[in-house]
């Protein structure tokens, strides 16, 4: 393609939507499995979460605030941010090292006695892996989807630029 100021401002336009749509969708997914398949997210998979959410403040930010380069800029390092995260948590559970946090609980304080509730909570542990696909767990996933998106953001905001 060529270098042209379309061109520049096709990749800045994508960059700034991928910065809304991968942490959206990677959001979605977290949000899917703990709800529709039971698959509560322990300790550090909430650690996950946190850089997500702030990467879809800074990306929607992006779509009302000058300088739009420099929020999904910082949308794409938060997403960076959860990839590191999610293969730091990988590495915990598949035993390559130790993690730094014990297990977690996940309580629910809705409508009920809420010690009852802290109570019957399952423990979810945070280095063995609730589910996986072809030996890849979630925080496996995470760390690829993360690091290829926020790096994939980078790289189109850099074609984006314009040449000096």
């Amino acid at each position: 393609m060529l270098d042209t100021p379309h061109a520049r401002l096709a990749h800045a336009r994508l960059a700034q939507r991928l910065a809304l749509g991968v942490p959206a969708l990677l959001l979605a997914g977290a949000y899917l499995s703990e709800y529709g398949f039971g698959l509560y997210p322990c300790e550090m998979c909430w650690w996950q979460r946190w850089p997500h959410f702030a990467a879809l403040a800074l990306a929607l930010l992006s779509t009302v605030a000058a300088p739009k380069r420099l929020w999904v800029a910082l949308a794409a390092v938060a997403v960076l941010v959860s990839g590191a995260i999610g293969a730091f948590h990988a590495g915990v559970e598949y035993g390559w090292w130790e993690g730094v946090t014990g297990c977690a609980m996940t309580a629910q304080a809705g409508g009920g006695d809420l010690l009852e509730s802290i109570m019957n909570a399952p423990i979810i542990r945070c280095d063995q892996p609730q589910w996986t696909l072809i030996g890849i767990s979630l925080a496996g996933f995470n760390f690829l989807f993360s690091t290829a998106g926020g790096l994939a953001i980078l790289w189109l905001l850099g074609k984006g630029r314009r040449a000096a």
